[in-house]
């Protein structure tokens, strides 16, 4: 397999990657045939992939609105993903033109691009870390020279949580998270669900194990389990919903079903 002049020397281009699976139902360009070969596996199982996605992405871009709206000048973007259009430092400089942001990935292609996107840019950056190693996160230069901790925080945690199994104890990495942030932190979260989703749970088991065989399972935790991940935060209204129901633009009866799969959710921290 010829390695593409942009892929970053050391990852291996032949195992699949969920950042770049994720780049491919996007329709970006920074991915690998293996990469789009097990996607459109899990595309056989669940079709409307795409659109949850894209429904997570959409989420994303208002709940760093409405963050900006609260007067947050300062976010941590973890499991950040490869750059695309809409990323966090523009959609919160639309409102906040010296928002500071960190992103925060741990797969070589999604930290690569991120740092030639934001070449130059003094009030950004990219580190590659692991969410299930939260202080190596707070202890970084990156964290440390542009965010103050002192004051709120956006953390971002968009669809990168199911990625941790309970062994992991993601819950622990959230609360670690939490602890270091002032009062008044948002935490914006999206999460991956069997709830809401519209196929048979055979067929949604299908696309989950699509990700066991590539050694990334997904975690589908319930609502319950979900809201868990809040504690020490004030839900803002309207709560744990699905995506589009998450103080939408518009009306959503047309939303495609796929978009209502898992849940979102923005809490405030006391």
């Amino acid at each position: 397999m010829e390695r593409p002049a942009w892929a970053p020397h050391g990852i291996d281009i032949s195992v699949p990657s969920v950042s770049r699976m994720y780049d491919y139902y996007l329709g970006g360009s920074h991915n690998f045939e293996v990469d789009r070969e097990a996607a459109r596996k899990a595309m056989e199982f669940m079709p409307g992939l795409p659109k949850i996605m894209q429904a997570n992405r959409a989420f994303m871009r208002r709940a760093v609105g409405y963050a900006a709206e609260q007067g947050i000048t300062q976010f941590l973007d973890i499991g950040s993903g490869i750059p695309t259009f809409g990323n966090v430092h523009e959609v919160a400089r639309g409102a906040v033109p010296d928002a500071r942001v960190v992103y925060v990935d741990h797969d070589p292609v999604a930290v690569a691009h991120g740092r030639t996107l934001l070449e130059g840019d003094a009030a950004s950056a990219v580190l590659a870390a692991d969410l299930r190693k939260p202080n190596q996160i707070l202890d970084s230069h990156e964290v440390r020279d542009l965010l103050d901790l002192g004051r709120p925080v956006a953390l971002l945690l968009v669809a990168v949580l199911h990625f941790l199994q309970d062994a992991d104890d993601p819950g622990a990495a959230v609360a670690a998270l939490r602890d270091e942030l002032a009062p008044g932190s948002l935490l914006i979260l999206t999460h991956a669900s069997y709830e809401g989703v519209p196929v048979t749970a055979e067929a949604a088991g299908g696309a989950v194990g699509v990700y066991r065989d590539i050694r990334q399972p997904v975690a589908m935790r319930g609502r319950e389990e979900i809201a868990a991940f809040f504690e020490g935060f004030e839900m803002v209204d309207p709560g744990l919903v699905p995506m589009p129901h998450w103080r939408p633009d518009g009306p959503v009866e047309q939303e495609d079903p796929y978009a209502f799969s898992g849940f979102s959710g923005v809490g405030r921290k006391a």
